[in-house]
């Protein structure tokens, strides 16, 4: 069967950067540290709270658990995720928040085979955009949908939709590329084949409905769940795609 792949659009946390653990937690936990309030996440204790999609709402629902009252959460979460953003875009500036392997030249490797690229994250505008501009140059993403562009957050389908709406491709002709369940289920809400990237944090998660399942998209990557016998060679590249595009 013929290619049909004319558009790949990708989540961002976790998926095309490795952004959790040492990159927002440190964020969320210096910007308790500058309010002045006793919070620090370690690793599992963000892990828990990652499943609650967007950082203000991560926040508040935290807030609430630590017994805070909802005009006082109201208030002060705001606030502290846009001192968040601030001190997060310090260390996008500073390199401390790394590509994944092989996700650049993943990129680079779908641009020059003529493949339009997009984006479809809950993430904030205000760190999103900086970070793709810093850490991926030469990535022509035509589009790219953050949080501030949708009314709801992951599984919802609608960054989804809204980005292939703004690419101007069906869903038959474009993958995603994902790192979680919750983006697995927007992805394929919106009719879209969905390759997943497991990272730490979704190593354990049910990715049942994905059309490939690998631990990385480069050489020394490995593919944990191929339900259509695509068989790819890693590192990742567009033959795989137009395969799985082609297999469903």
């Amino acid at each position: 069967m013929g290619s049909k792949l004319q558009a790949v659009v990708f989540d961002v946390d976790g998926t095309l950067v490795d952004s959790e653990r040492h990159g927002h937690r440190v964020a969320f936990n210096d910007a308790f540290a500058a309010a002045g309030l006793p919070y620090s996440w370690d690793e599992e204790t963000y892990g828990h709270w990652l499943s609650v999609h967007g950082g203000v709402r991560r926040i508040d629902a935290f807030l609430e658990e630590m017994g805070r009252p909802e005009a006082e959460r109201e208030e002060l979460a705001p606030k502290l995720h846009a001192e968040k953003t601030k001190l997060l875009r310090a260390m996008i500036d500073a390199g401390r928040i790394p590509p994944r392997p092989g996700m650049a030249e993943l990129l680079d490797h779908l641009a020059a085979s003529g493949v339009r690229l997009g984006v479809a994250t809950v993430g904030s505008d205000g760190w999103v955009k900086h970070l793709l501009g810093r850490l991926f140059p030469e990535a022509d993403f035509e589009v790219v949908v953050t949080g501030a562009d949708v009314s709801e957050k992951k599984p919802d389908p609608g960054c989804y939709l809204q980005a292939l709406e703004g690419l101007g491709v069906g869903p038959e002709a474009a993958v995603a590329v994902e790192d979680s369940a919750t983006g697995l289920a927007s992805a394929r809400g919106s009719g879209l084949a969905c390759v997943v990237v497991r990272n730490d944090y979704t190593a354990d998660e049910d990715m049942t409905g994905a059309d490939l399942v690998l631990d990385g998209v480069d050489a020394g990557a490995h593919v944990l769940d191929d339900p259509h016998g695509v068989a790819p060679s890693l590192p990742l590249e567009l033959d795989a795609l137009e395969r799985l595009l082609g297999s469903r």
